[in-house]
């Protein structure tokens, strides 16, 4: 099955490489969307298939060709656009393309195929309102078109719906040298979808699906004047459903229209806006752990016990985003791009969720708490890039400044509820008035400058990074009118070798750091007690990559030591803490894609891992021991078939720790899920239904029943547990141009 850049069942970089072959010409990809090709001749201008020839001087001639980017192409890990054999660390590309035959709705399923995930920690069918992950054994942050998308003060942090995304990247390990205070495991990368160089393009797609399934999903664009020097787009979405839970839904509705300015041009400017709403967004509470991963008295609770109140619940997310790309080429060697975005999130959340344990032998102890949080973020990042040679070795420099902002103010309520008997659940309950709990606001600046040399001698390839972060933040508790400050630099750098043999070989080596700002005061005997400083991110992997030649068919092997010092550690029951943790993260991972190969898209991973925090003893709360993931999809080349996809998955889950209770250790057993889809091209079956395209897919084939992840504390007796997604079926039907 062929996508936008394909020809035939090549990548653009494939197709090119086998054009190309005994011309001497040479290719290099330039930005998002574009390739250079190089030549040394006389100026020659191509144009029947919006191909571009363009004079860089007297001895290179450029012709610029158009087309998404190839998913062995990835920019997260250097900020440039570099191929993934010649990548020194691991990273992992989801394509749109996938993301459609997976049949994907959320990020939460988006990652559920990468070696090194622990998915779905809220269970995958329950707290779909946060993305919530670990990637070798962390948090991970999430970034949007380069710019990070900032956590909420407590739960009011905005969501990006994965339909408006036209790619995925995951870039694993430390990745503070480039961008600023990030996690040890790594980072999210989103590429929104931008305006493009087709003269008229747009689809319609509907939805519908188990659990009362609605999608409308479109989107539109092309040029708005003739030259295409001026470009649109427009999406839009409205969807809901009920979760598996009973009484509880979601529903959301989306916009993003974006417009660019330039064309082909050396200079462009894109601007890109986004308004989305969720009037509700199902429930955020879970199941006890006993009557879910242990039997209970009665027996276990069914999957779609829901432990809130139906009239109490609440969820209302307000978010809207304005985006600026800007590319400037000043020659064939030198160019500049910034970005910059605000966004504002509004949420306001009620909820009653149980509190671990039971109060009697059915009925269910119960909390209840209520936010109101609105912040505003600022993000910008300048970059210069420029190539210089020095003889016979070539460099790829990039000299950068960001800056992150953050204002917002977050005021709540806490208290009891009603207990749930939980064998005749009452969910329109009278709760009662709760007390002040949260009342603060805080304002949070980042200030990075960075610097990165990629050299090139021969196959050989080092790359050096280099930044200094200037971090503070001022927290107003209005509670007791009291303050926080931080002010606190930090430097994180990183480097790496790698040599890319010609038959496609591609041995590694790379050492990166990272760094967390973190809140707490440290004790300090009888003195003044200091704020905490950062924690400390330390990896250092080594791997092998092989991409067979003229194929998009990449594998790659990595193994890794990561360590996370300076956590904090409680000291006592002062409230005070010490900087003496210490978490290792080691493991082995193995990755194969291939999209598309011979009408073929597969996607393997295998993960093990060990997580281990030094001040506990025992692994990080949630973390998993690995994963394993096999995807396929075949698409019928020729015959009466032809254009009928089909295919399927296996998502395994190796054990994960999910804290402690009073009798010890509580471990999630292992699980496997399998999925499956189809898709039929309908012009194959009549050439009047041309554009038509019908699918259907469905998560956790055979229903199977399994706990995916706990939250268990034995300080305080309680123990959390989420339900893994039950089978979900959903079955598309869509018309493009």
């Amino acid at each position: 099955m062929n996508s936008p850049g394909v020809v035939g069942s090549l990548t653009p970089d494939v197709a090119l490489s086998r054009l190309l072959a005994g011309t001497g010409l040479t290719y290099q990809l330039s930005g998002a969307h574009s390739v250079i090709i190089k030549k040394p001749s006389a100026n020659i201008t191509l144009d029947p298939v919006r191909v571009r020839g363009e004079s860089a001087d007297a001895s290179a001639e450029q012709v610029i060709v158009h087309g998404e980017k190839a998913s062995t192409i990835a920019s997260s890990a250097t900020k440039t656009s570099t191929p993934l054999i010649e990548t020194a660390q691991s990273v992992t590309v989801i394509s749109r393309q996938e993301m459609d035959v997976r049949g994907v709705l959320n990020l939460n399923q988006a990652v559920r195929y990468t070696a090194g995930i622990t998915a779905d920690l809220r269970g995958g069918g329950v707290g779909t309102r946060y993305d919530q992950f670990l990637l070798r054994g962390f948090q991970a942050p999430t970034f949007l078109d380069g710019l990070k998308l900032q956590s909420g003060l407590r739960y009011g942090t905005s969501q990006t719906d994965t339909s408006r995304l036209s790619r995925i990247e995951i870039l694993k390990g430390p990745a503070s040298a480039l961008y600023g205070q990030s996690s040890p495991g790594g980072l999210v990368a989103l590429s929104s979808k931008l305006p493009t160089d087709q003269k008229f393009y747009g689809s319609i797609n509907t939805t519908g699906g188990m659990f009362d399934l609605y999608r409308v999903d479109a989107d539109v664009g092309g040029f708005a004047t003739k030259n295409g020097m001026i470009r649109y787009r427009l999406y839009g979405t409205a969807n809901g459903q009920h979760s598996q839970l009973s009484e509880t839904g979601s529903r959301r509705f989306s916009i993003s229209p974006s417009i660019m300015f330039g064309g082909d041009g050396p200079t462009t400017l894109t601007l890109l806006g986004n308004y989305q709403y969720d009037p509700e967004n199902g429930a955020y509470g879970g199941v006890p752990m006993v009557g879910s991963l242990t039997r209970a008295s009665f027996g276990y609770l069914p999957r779609n016990f829901y432990d809130g109140d139906a009239s109490y619940e609440k969820y209302n997310r307000r978010q809207g985003a304005i985006t600026y790309i800007f590319n400037h080429r000043f020659d064939k060697n030198w160019s500049f791009s910034t970005r910059g975005r605000y966004d504002d999130t509004k949420v306001v959340m009620r909820n009653v969720y149980d509190s671990g344990f039971y109060s009697s032998a059915d009925t269910l102890a119960r909390s209840a708490y209520a936010t109101n949080e609105h912040t505003h973020n600022l993000a910008f990042d300048s970059q210069f890039k420029g190539h210089v040679s020095t003889g016979p070795v070539k460099h790829m420099m990039m000299f950068g400044f960001d800056y992150m902002q953050q204002n917002g103010s977050v005021n709540g309520t806490f208290g009891t509820a009603p207990g749930l008997n939980v064998l005749h659940p009452d969910y329109h309950m009278s709760i009662p008035s709760l007390s002040p709990w949260l009342d603060y606001s805080q304002d949070s600046h980042q200030i990075g400058v960075y610097a990165q040399d990629e050299i090139r001698f021969g196959n050989l390839i080092l790359t050096g990074s280099l930044r200094n972060d200037w971090y503070s933040s001022h927290q107003i508790n209005y509670r007791n009118g009291s303050t926080t400050d931080q002010d606190q630099s930090q430097i994180t750098w990183r480097a790496s070798g790698l040599y890319h043999f010609k038959f496609g070989l591609a041995p590694y080596i790379s050492y990166s750091t990272s760094f967390q700002p973190q809140s707490g005061t440290l004790w300090n005997g009888g003195g003044a007690h200091p704020q905490a400083s950062p924690s400390i991110g330390k990896q250092l992997e080594g791997g092998l990559k092989y991409q067979i030649p003229g194929t998009s068919v990449l594998f790659s092997v990595a193994g890794f030591h990561i360590e996370q010092s300076n956590v904090l550690v409680s000291f006592g029951n002062t409230g005070y803490y010490t900087q003496s943790g210490l978490v290792h993260s080691d493991g082995f991972e193995f990755e194969a894609h291939a999209e598309p190969y011979k009408n073929l898209m597969l996607t393997a991973a295998v993960s093990v891992q060990n997580v281990h925090d030094d001040s506990t003893g025992k692994p990080l709360l949630q973390s998993g021991k690995g994963n394993a993931a096999l995807f396929a999809f075949y698409t019928i080349p020729q015959g009466r078939m032809k254009g009928f996809g089909f295919g399927g998955g296996m998502r395994y889950s190796a054990k994960a720790y999910g804290g402690d209770t009073t009798s010890g250790s509580v471990w999630v057993p292992q699980y496997a899920v399998f999925d499956g889809s189809i898709r039929y091209d309908l012009a194959n079956a009549s050439a009047s239904l041309k554009g038509w395209k019908v699918s259907a897919s469905v998560r956790n084939i055979f229903d199977n029943d399994y706990v995916a992840n706990c939250l268990s504390y034995a300080s305080y007796g309680q123990s959390w547990c989420y339900y893994g997604e039950r089978r979900n079926a959903q079955a598309s039907i869509g018309y493009s141009w």
